[in-house]
């Protein structure tokens, strides 16, 4: 008999296994795809040739798809089949891929331009003089060629990039479904106790699905975009040009692949399970009192919604009705809105660091940008999986409670604020560039006007002050350009080119010294490196503390609301945080940071490009003050949420005191029968205290 009892409690346990170990592996698909699309987007923008506004509008049509139906996909869906709608939305997320990498299919070959530089100039001769030799395109700045510019921009019409963007917009659709309806399902039938170590393991699982799709967006981009139709032997550039383009195409069939295949185990899932640990002879009335008793933070309110909806079943136009009366329920719990404004603040923070990181550590410490994104996928990223799981393991060691879980969320964003403030401090000086960062004579000056890159040293090469082409000569200072720097001869080829008779460098050297430049920025100081060292030892530390926090805050916020407006409340989290967490903070991150820039590039049609050269000083401490004080004002809300919470509970300890008293009071006037219902009671008061 026991061995029976067993058998199907046990299948009952497997079943929402599966679906944890399924919620995983989409978790990881998703990101895999998503963390894809953000190292392909440079890719996509050389292939249709299309400006970089542009790009920014197909890299947000995800989170407008998204944005579109995630409220009603929140609120419908939990009334729904929700392990087959998370499927329904893997199809859509795969269907979206797929549409992507249509366009390679639909365009033919490839073909990249030549262009023409100094570079190409100075092969065809071993004497030529940098010092002239750009006389040519200080008089091509005055007089823009019209005639290149139209044809310029007549090429750039390519109108392939709408299959981008739909299929990225479908990706955004397809995701909708899979965090609100698959964490409410998952939280509804697992222990409470298991929750926390649940869903920090599918958090987990899913942090390495950008790493994965860095490293696999990586591997590509070496590869060239017709690869397997054209003859390799015959393309004259390699990865490293600017006219290269990867094979942006196959990472979103592997992506949308594997997305598919996600979705075959929800199709076998049931629409709901019994409560996990519960025993097989309770009655459905037990069965939903327990799933209600998990809301011990708001008790009493929905505990008969589940046998009301079983007795009269809800149709579409009930549900319909009930929307807008359900979104005045929610955010009247105040402990539900404030919550939803701490988010807000903190991810308007975590999205502008992790947008603009790379240029920082780029611009400040002078690392490169592939490195500084290989350093950040593998130190932070790894650094974050851990904080979650180790978030998830303390409440589950220590069966902390609301208050617990509030307090360790709140310490882990004090401390990791902490360390924000110090790495404010860690930054090396200024890249001395000549007639930006430092005087043609040696003296420390920022200056944003391009006049003083003219000194008297290169008065007479009439050089360019647009175009950036750093040199660097043996006294350590970098210069904008092999004319600016006023070198009259050159010997070598392509990277080995060396510039000699620089005159520029000879102001600040003894007579007879070495004259010479080579192509690229000087490197930074040596001691420079030990600080960057001690900056993202700094970094990796407050991305573990700061992700011990996130489990336990989620779990708080899962306690805030009502069991039936569990899976409307991480809807409308998600539509407010990604509309007002996601989009804006790239947006006026970059307008703020862009007003540090020293040096701006020159688009091939014209126009400013992408900027060269920042005020270190100001890039840091707009940069790092705006995240610090977003974060110290994220602090301050924990602060008052806590206090909310902790007022909440004793509330409720109170009223359950009285209730208690009531129930004693009333069995007292029940003569003989008030002993057995007194013993009961004080059977149940041990249960519940231990």
């Amino acid at each position: 008999m026991s061995v029976e009892s067993k058998k199907p409690r046990e299948a009952r346990w497997s079943k929402l296994k599966l679906f944890l170990a399924s919620l995983a592996f989409v978790f990881f698909t998703k990101a895999f795809g998503g963390a894809y699309m953000k190292s392909s987007i440079t890719q996509i923008e050389r292939r249709f040739d299309i400006p970089s506004s542009l790009t920014g509008v197909i890299d947000g049509s995800f989170e407008i798809g998204n944005l579109l139906v995630v409220a009603f996909v929140s609120y419908f869906g939990a009334k729904l089949h929700r392990p087959r709608l998370i499927g329904i939305g893997c199809i859509i997320m795969a269907v979206g891929a797929f549409i992507i990498a249509l366009p390679h299919f639909l365009q033919g070959p490839y073909k990249y331009e030549t262009t023409v530089s100094y570079h190409t100039a100075f092969n065809s001769s071993d004497t030529a003089l940098p010092c002239h030799s750009n006389h040519s395109l200080s008089d091509a700045d005055g007089r823009p060629d019209l005639k290149a510019r139209a044809d310029c921009e007549k090429v750039a019409g390519s109108s392939m990039w709408v299959y981008v963007f739909i299929g990225n917009m479908l990706r955004g659709i397809g995701e909708t479904p899979i965090v609100p309806l698959g964490v409410s399902y998952l939280d509804d039938f697992s222990r409470e106790e298991n929750t926390p170590f649940y869903l920090a393991c599918i958090h987990t699982v899913g942090i390495f699905g950008p790493i994965f799709g860095f490293m696999l967006g990586s591997y590509l981009a070496k590869l060239y975009v017709d690869i397997g139709a054209v003859d390799l032997d015959t393309i004259t550039i390699n990865y490293k040009d600017s006219r290269w383009v990867g094979a942006w195409w196959l990472g979103f069939i592997v992506s949308g692949t594997l997305i598919l295949l996600s979705s075959i185990p929800f199709w076998f899932l049931p629409k709901s399970l019994p409560k996990q640990g519960q025993e097989e002879n309770q009655s459905k009335s037990t069965e939903v009192t327990s799933v209600a008793e998990q809301e011990n933070f708001l008790p009493g309110e929905n505990q008969t919604h589940e046998d009301k909806e079983k007795e009269n079943p809800v149709t579409f136009q009930d549900m319909a009705k009930d929307f807008i009366p359900s979104l005045k329920r929610l955010f009247r719990n105040n402990i539900f809105s404030l919550m939803i404004v701490t988010y807000l603040v903190s991810v308007n923070g975590f999205i502008g660091m992790i947008t603009f990181k790379p240029k920082f550590l780029e611009q400040i410490f002078g690392q490169s940008a592939s490195k500084a994104i290989l350093l950040i996928g593998t130190l932070n990223l790894p650094a974050v999986a851990l904080g979650i799981i180790t978030g998830g393991f303390i409440l589950k060691r220590f069966k902390l409670g609301v208050i617990g879980a509030a307090r360790v969320a709140m310490v882990a964003s004090i401390v990791s604020c902490a360390l924000l403030f110090v790495q404010s401090f860690l930054h090396c000086d200024n890249a001395e560039v000549a007639g930006i960062t430092i005087s043609y004579q040696g003296v420390p000056q920022v200056s944003y006007n391009h006049q003083t890159l003219l000194s008297e040293c290169n008065m007479g090469c009439s050089c360019s002050k647009k175009h950036w082409d750093p040199v660097c000569a043996y006294n350590g200072m970098t210069y904008v350009s092999p004319c600016l720097a006023g070198c009259q001869t050159s010997t070598g080829n392509g990277r080995e080119i060396m510039f000699h008779n620089c005159t520029c460098p000879g102001e600040m050297l003894a007579p007879g010294t070495n004259m010479s430049a080579v192509l690229g920025q000087c490197p930074r100081k040596s001691d420079c490196d030990r600080v960057f060292k001690l900056f993202m030892g700094l970094s990796t530390l407050g991305s573990f503390i700061s992700a011990c926090g996130g489990t336990p805050g989620y779990i708080v916020f899962l306690r805030s609301v009502q069991q039936d407006l569990k899976a409307l409340a991480l809807g409308m989290q998600t539509l407010i945080v990604r509309t007002l967490g996601g989009i804006p903070p790239p947006i006026y991150f970059g307008a703020l940071i862009d007003q540090t820039c020293l040096k701006w590039g020159t688009k091939q049609c014209g126009g400013r490009g992408a900027c060269r050269l920042y005020d270190a000083n100001a890039f840091r401490m707009i940069f790092m003050g705006l995240i610090t004080g977003l974060y110290v004002v994220s602090n301050m809300m924990w602060g008052f949420l806590y206090c909310r919470i902790v007022k909440r509970q004793k509330k409720l300890a109170l009223r359950k005191q009285a209730n208690e008293n009531g129930a004693e009071g009333s069995s007292q006037t029940n003569g003989h029968a008030k002993i057995n219902i007194g013993n009961n009671k004080d059977d149940t008061n041990t249960e519940s205290t231990i």
